[in-house]
């Protein structure tokens, strides 16, 4: 066997430093263990009942924490499926092609049946020349993980994994639950803490861990706490943290509520339809990650228009910017909840032909 080179080398040694930021959160679970269960609770606690209380609460919380945080750390980001992936001979005929918009009108072509309806700043179709790929809605390439994540949400150290859609459930989830042990540990070591400044606890040891676990679960409370009420708003807006910074372009242009179907539909997409999953790390995400419905209803430009009235509101229905290959059943009923497209047909499609801009209409959010 060919000895490793220097690359490689230098890829095994940035892969294992990776793991560092893991093993500090690790280490810090395993003290807060130590400091809560045997110094707070069994060496300094005196009442029975408390003791027995606050150990079935402190491992109730510790273990939904490390469940959803093995789960957020160890389930492999999803790819984009090999339609988005260029054949042997689109690959050839590509890199004949010099750059341009040559390249564009063969990129618009290998996605003419794709459901990929966001587009770069420019206007081109999102491809990946690392991948060699046609990037699907929401999808983005990682360069620590070097390779298109669906629907991206950001490259977390904390967890040295990325964080998208297959796994974007479980990172709240994990946020939701550390923050919550935190904030037992706060509230069980509270009064222990002000017995530390009053000198109401004997001189042992136990006493400087109940100090140091106070402070550092208040530390992280705060910061959980404010990066999970962000997270929040992200799921309520039915965004990600790529296009919170840089909203989401479509053909019409710059949208940053264009995936946004409404708060309740915004939700279910991530938490899925059965409630009694929705606080357990178990994958109940509606869709498949490569195609999103979105609140947007344009015509396709590539596709010729029609003056008349009938003749418009029968292209509108056939060029819907919905996949041409359908979405699947649990994604594509979000649209259908509280408007389906045959009720456009009546009354609604005449509205719509009168506004300014006829290939540009919005579907209502509930």
């Amino acid at each position: 066997m060919a000895p490793a080179g220097p690359s490689s080398v230098r890829r095994q040694c940035r892969r294992c430093l990776y793991w560092i930021p893991v093993l500090f959160i690790f280490i810090i679970v395993c003290w807060s263990y130590y400091a809560c269960v045997i110094q707070l609770c069994i060496v300094t606690m005196e009442n029975i009942g408390e003791k027995i209380v606050c150990l079935i609460a402190y491992h109730f919380f510790l273990l939904l924490f490390v469940w959803s945080y093995w789960k957020t750390i160890f389930t492999s980001p999803m790819n984009p499926a090999k339609d988005f992936h260029l054949s042997y001979s689109d690959k050839e005929i590509l890199e004949r092609e010099p750059r341009g918009e040559s390249q564009q009108d063969i990129l618009r072509r290998m996605a003419k049946d794709l459901p990929v309806y966001t587009r770069t700043m420019s206007g081109a179709i999102r491809y990946c020349d690392r991948c060699q790929l046609v990037k699907p809605d929401r999808c983005h390439h990682c360069s620590v993980c070097d390779k298109c994540i669906l629907k991206m949400d950001h490259h977390c150290p904390w967890v040295n994994n990325c964080v998208g859609f297959s796994n974007y459930k479980f990172f709240l989830l994990f946020l939701a639950y550390s923050l919550l042990y935190c904030l037992f540990i706060v509230a069980t070591d509270l009064q222990y803490f002000i017995k530390f400044w009053t000198n109401g606890l004997p001189d042992t040891q136990a006493k400087f861990h109940i100090m140091f676990l106070f402070f550092a679960a208040a530390m992280f409370s705060v910061s959980l706490s404010s990066l999970f009420g962000y997270h929040c708003w992200l799921v309520c807006k039915n965004r990600s943290t790529l296009e919170a910074f840089r909203a989401p372009v479509f053909r019409h242009g710059t949208d940053k509520n264009g995936f946004s179907l409404g708060f309740s539909k915004n939700l279910r997409q991530v938490f899925g339809d059965e409630r009694k999953f929705w606080l357990l790390p178990v994958f109940t995400s509606l869709g498949d990650g490569c195609s999103f419905p979105t609140c947007l209803v344009n015509q396709d430009p590539e596709q010729a228009s029609t003056p008349t009235g009938a003749n418009t509101a029968t292209k509108s229905i056939e060029n819907h910017p919905f996949p041409a290959k359908p979405l699947r059943e649990s994604q594509s009923h979000l649209l259908t909840d509280s408007q389906t497209w045959n009720e456009n047909n009546g009354n609604s499609e005449k509205g719509k032909l009168g506004m300014s801009n006829p290939g540009l209409t919005i579907e209502n959010e509930t």
